[in-house]
């Protein structure tokens, strides 16, 4: 009997522990998925056909604000809407990023500022990244003292691994900066188009010859240009490839402002984007994979028609 009652107390004390060590466990994978404890790594990836809403802490030195975004994400693209309260009355606009894994920032536009309140929507291709606002329009560095919003990890998801460099990629990076560099992209002069839609059509050549394309560009108001591309005759290009549409700036940097991928079931195929730039260059390439600079070797450049 008191054997019994030894095994059974015995058998008892095991199930606790183990239940303590499962609980450590499960614990231990949760603080995992944290990359930095003081928040500022908040890349998520947004999954299809869901509405998540996203939190964007202030700095603090803009004590009292708040701030949101509606993230959609879509096959053809993702859109975010931005929501600030609060905002300091003498600040007239802030510049909003998407930074990916590997610490990138592709800018998404202007947030103008009116009364301390500020609403914008843009759209973008990616779908893994974290949102920064700042007063800068050339902010490259996540690191960077100038933020004044960052966004928060929604409860229920997991920040994704940061992207790391290998001695290849390095390699493959240093050759995709010296191929960018060969691109020579006039600019549109958009400030001439006095507001008003402009379309500009674009002659592809070698391996796209066939492919036809228009863009439909609309300076707008508040400083955000509408950048519309429209493909024609998709099927007459090649198949299971990335055309990527990119805007090129006065200094030489590059903007990506999406792209479609030939399925050949598609004979039409667009991309609507946006841009803070003031006047750019547009031009597309064929890319293999997805890819943050254009490194395609066939690449077409958008012109404006000579005038008599």
């Amino acid at each position: 009997m008191r054997s019994n009652l030894f095994k059974l107390c015995a058998a008892v004390i095991l199930s606790i522990v183990a239940g303590s060590v499962t609980t450590a466990q499960v614990t231990a994978t949760k603080t995992e998925v944290v990359q930095n404890a003081d928040g500022t790594y908040t890349v998520i990836e947004y999954p299809v056909g869901q509405e998540v809403t996203v939190n964007l802490t202030p700095a603090a030195k803009l004590a009292g604000a708040q701030g949101s975004a509606r993230v959609v994400r879509t096959p053809d693209g993702t859109k975010v809407v931005m929501n600030l309260t609060g905002v300091p009355g003498e600040t007239s606009s802030y510049y909003a990023y998407a930074v990916d894994a590997s610490g990138n920032p592709t800018l998404l536009g202007p947030v103008v500022i009116d009364k301390g309140l500020g609403t914008a929507e843009f759209t973008t291709p990616m779908n893994q990244f974290m949102l920064v606002l700042s007063p800068a329009e050339g902010w490259k560095t996540v690191d960077n003292t100038a933020v004044v919003f960052r966004s928060e990890v929604p409860k229920g998801y997991a920040v994704v691994q940061t992207a790391t460099t290998s001695l290849d990629a390095t390699k493959t990076v240093a050759v995709s900066d010296a191929v960018t560099s060969t691109y020579e992209v006039p600019l549109l002069n958009v400030p001439s188009f006095n507001n008003k839609t402009t379309e500009i059509r674009i002659a592809f050549a070698g391996d796209l010859d066939g492919l036809k394309g228009k863009a439909y560009v609309d300076p707008g108001q508040k400083g955000v240009t509408q950048v519309k591309m429209r493909f024609d005759d998709m099927k007459l290009a090649p198949k299971d490839k990335r055309f990527v549409l990119w805007a090129s700036s006065a200094d030489g940097q590059y903007t990506k402002l999406g792209q479609v991928i030939n399925t050949g079931r598609r004979q039409e195929s667009e991309i609507r984007s946006e841009t803070a730039l003031r006047d750019f260059g547009l031009f597309v390439t064929m890319e293999e994979t997805d890819v943050t600079l254009p490194t395609g070797k066939t690449y077409s450049v958008f012109g404006l028609p000579k005038q008599p």
